[in-house]
């Protein structure tokens, strides 16, 4: 569901960008829920490598345990989930967050998520479900566009104006339904009126029936690291009654969670 910034130009090859290490994160990255196993010739065709150079690197990986294979079709193994922990692991405040937000759960009765912004995407790096709200499955490492999420549009709020629209701009904006705001000027509003009042409210933009709220979590010098949701449905709780009941237990949240950092 996640959509992407429009693909940049590789820099060329040098002291400061290792090639080979590059098309492995490519090959690595073309992996995913509607590809989990793959042939060499798909692997070559998703990355642009050729069968060549797309065995080379399958044969490190599988080699480092990052790969298995029967023969004919490789598959990540649990192994490479050792790289995204390395990342939470090395940010140990989502541990000390994650009470926090167990607490938020219980008191609200839904769901809590925590993000931060990787170029145009959301990534989520802690998340307490309670029903499941969304078509598709939510959990540590996975994306959605920025531009129509809560959490997304809170955290483009903290860049400077021409580094929103430009990643607005770098964004392929599909309506997902018919409440979704794609275009470019209307969105940059909506990230401005983020800025101004501290929180996002999102109403049925990503997904039919979906509201979602989010708060900023800030660091000492008051910049957005990351940002905190709830998200529920809109016919049990509707847009209105989560800002009325919901916001303020999310910004006490957000606000202790920041004091940790």
């Amino acid at each position: 569901m996640a959509t992407h910034p429009k693909q940049a130009v590789a820099p060329a090859p040098g002291d400061s960008y290792v090639q080979s290490f590059a098309r492995g994160l490519q090959v690595i990255r073309s992996f995913s829920a509607g590809a989990p196993r793959q042939t060499l010739s798909e692997v070559a065709a998703a990355t642009g490598l050729t069968r060549a150079g797309a065995r080379r690197i399958l044969l490190t990986l599988q080699t480092l345990g990052y790969v298995a294979s029967d023969g004919k079709l490789f598959a990540l193994t649990p192994r490479i989930l050792d790289l995204g922990f390395a990342y939470l692991s090395s940010m140990p405040i989502w541990n000390r967050a994650e009470p926090v937000m167990e607490a938020l759960v219980r008191q609200v009765q839904e769901s809590c998520s925590a993000a931060v912004l990787d170029a145009t995407d959301v990534v989520y790096v802690m998340r307490v479900p309670t029903h499941k709200i969304m078509r598709i499955s939510l959990g540590v490492g996975s994306r959605l566009p920025a531009w129509c999420t809560s959490m997304g549009r809170l955290l483009l709020a903290d860049l400077a104006d021409e580094e929103i629209r430009a990643r607005i701009e770098a964004t392929a904006r599909e309506a997902f339904t018919k409440s979704t705001v794609t275009d470019a000027d209307a969105l940059f509003a909506k990230v401005m009126q983020a800025r101004r009042q501290g929180w996002c409210l999102i109403n049925q933009e990503l997904e039919e029936g979906l509201v979602s709220i989010a708060a900023p979590i800030v660091d000492r010098a008051g910049r957005t690291v990351a940002a905190l949701n709830i998200s529920g449905q809109a016919n049990r709780t509707g847009a209105k009654m989560m800002q009325e009941t919901m916001l303020p237990a999310l910004l006490a949240s957000a606000r202790e969670i920041s004091g940790l950092l």
